[in-house]
C-alpha cells in the first residue's frame, strides 16, 4: 500500500494531483488530501505517508512547513513541492528543508508523472526549468573557495554515484562496502556540504565535475 499526502488548497488541482499520483506511484493507493496548513500538519502529525506532494502557497501559511513537520515525523518520507512559484528564494527554502524534488504544475500531466515515478529510483523530481536555474546559479557564481576540500577520496566516489540516482545497496555493491558504510559516507557528505537530500547532492556533484567516469581521486 502506497500511502500518498496531497496538499493543495484548489479542488481542481487536488483532483488533478490525485489522478498522476495514481499514474506515477506503485498500486494500491491509500491517498488523503489537506487544502490547509493547519490540516496537512494534523495529518502529517497523525499518519505515516511514503510519498507527500506539497503545495507552497496555501490559505493559512507555507508548504514548507509541512514540508519541514514530515522531515521530522518521518525523515523517509518522499516530499515533493508541487507548485507554480519557481522563484530562487523558494527553491532554496524548499530543497534546505529537505525536499526530494521541486516540480511546477505549468508542465504537461504526462511529464509530471514520469518525474514522480523516477523517486523510487532515486532520482530527485526536478523540472527542467529548475535544474537548469540551478546549475546556471552553480556556473555563473562559481565556486566558493575549496568546497570539495574536505570530502575523502571514497566520499567523493559515493557523491557521483548517488548523484546519478543509485540507491544505497548499488553503490555498496559497486564500491564493495557494506551498505552500513555507504549510510556513514553519506552522512558525512551531507554534513560537509551542508545539506539535506539528493537532489542538492546531485547539484553538488554536478559543481564539483563528478561526473559518471570522472570520480574525484
Amino acid at each position: 500500500m502506497t500511502r500518498i499526502l496531497i496538499v493543495e488548497d484548489l479542488a481542481d488541482i487536488r483532483k488533478w494531483l490525485t489522478g498522476i499520483a495514481q499514474k506515477a506511484f506503485e498500486a494500491p493507493h491509500e491517498i488523503e488530501t489537506a487544502a490547509t496548513l493547519r490540516a496537512a500538519l494534523g495529518a502529517a502529525r497523525k499518519n505515516s505517508y511514503d510519498v507527500a506532494l506539497i503545495d507552497l502557497n496555501l490559505p493559512d501559511g507555507s508548504g514548507i512547513d509541512v514540508l519541514k513537520c514530515l522531515r521530522q515525523s518521518r525523515p523517509e518520507t518522499l516530499c515533493v513541492i508541487t507548485t507554480v512559484m519557481g522563484d530562487d528564494a523558494w527553491i532554496v527554502a524548499a530543497l534546505s528543508a529537505g525536499a526530494n524534488g521541486y516540480l511546477l504544475k505549468e508542465q504537461p500531466s504526462e511529464v509530471i508523472v514520469r518525474q514522480l515515478s523516477q523517486l523510487a529510483d532515486g532520482i530527485p523530481a526536478l523540472s527542467p526549468s529548475i535544474a537548469r536555474r540551478i546549475m546556471e546559479h552553480f556556473q555563473y557564481t562559481g565556486p566558493v573557495g575549496e568546497p570539495d576540500a574536505n570530502l575523502t577520496g571514497r566520499e567523493k566516489e559515493v557523491l557521483a554515484l548517488i548523484s546519478r540516482g543509485m540507491r544505497n545497496v548499488d553503490v555498496a555493491e559497486q564500491l564493495s562496502m557494506a551498505e552500513s558504510t555507504v549510510a556513514h559516507h553519506i552522512k558525512s557528505i551531507y554534513r560537509k556540504l551542508g545539506i539535506s537530500s539528493r537532489a542538492e547532492a546531485s547539484w553538488h556533484a554536478a559543481r564539483l565535475g563528478l561526473a559518471p567516469g570522472k570520480l574525484g581521486a
